[in-house]
């Protein structure tokens, strides 16, 4: 599949302490949408149990900025919905549960070939990001399902770690820090990059080009390597470099 048309905002998460639900990031949401004459978004509310409150509260969010919003669970057909769809909004909550229920009504294939090959924008948040990635192998949440595959949309070529949270150096909790939990995973065969997204950061990919963007800075882990911190801002399109993958894991 070509990957030189998709269009994606994976955001860290849609909450952030002193701004109402994705605030800090309507320019790039208004911006990606507008240039792209959405009047309706798709929204799939799969990674919380209760669907038609999280349609309303996602409503009442984009409704602010002259969007209809659509839930894909009131549709008797929900690849149709996606085969239709202007634009896709995955929310947040539990990444299994979310991935079962893509595969469960069958909408891997479908997605990816909206985003991949039709330029459709698709955007993630916290679990909604997770699920855009190569695999969930690096989410914060528990197994509450079994999805059939851990595999993701692989919209890009690598993981990301939504949430992601330093080490407090003045805490007394002795468990693991969260990168100590990815280096393990990088330990793995399988193992690509993870990109860490702390709270008010998200990655913005245009084709092939991936720019960091929010608040904060992101870090950077990759197999046998340092990890290492990026600025917002930062051109980050070699994470879109498959050469450049294939060399992290040998």
């Amino acid at each position: 599949m070509s990957r030189c048309v998709r269009q994606l905002l994976l955001i860290s998460s849609s909450r952030l302490e002193g701004y109402e639900p994705l605030e800090f990031a309507a320019n790039d949401i208004n911006t990606l949408l507008k240039k792209n004459n959405v009047s309706t978004l798709l929204f799939i509310p799969y990674a919380l149990k209760d669907h038609d409150t999280y349609l309303a509260n996602t409503t009442k969010i984009f409704s602010k900025w002259g969007y209809e919003v659509v839930g894909i669970h009131n549709s008797r057909n929900p690849i149709e919905a996606v085969q239709k769809a202007q634009a896709i909004f995955v929310g947040g909550g539990n990444t299994f549960r979310l991935l079962k229920t893509l595969y469960d009504n069958q909408l891997i294939d479908a997605i990816q070939r909206r985003v991949l090959e039709e330029g459709v924008p698709y955007i993630g948040a916290s679990a909604g990001t997770n699920v855009a990635t190569q695999s969930i192998h690096t989410t914060n949440d528990m197994p509450i399902v079994f999805p059939k595959s851990f595999e993701g949309l692989a919209l890009v070529p690598f993981n990301i770690n939504p949430h992601y949270l330093d080490a407090d150096k003045n805490s007394t909790h002795k468990g693991e820090t969260r990168e100590e939990r990815i280096i393990q995973y990088l330990e793995e065969a399988h193992a690509g990059p993870v990109l860490g997204l702390r709270e008010g950061s998200w990655l913005q990919v245009e084709g092939c080009k991936a720019t960091l963007k929010g608040l904060y800075a992101a870090r950077l882990f990759v197999p046998k390597k340092d990890a290492k911190e990026y600025e917002s801002g930062n051109d980050m399109s070699f994470l879109l470099d498959d050469d450049w993958i294939c060399r992290c894991k040998q």
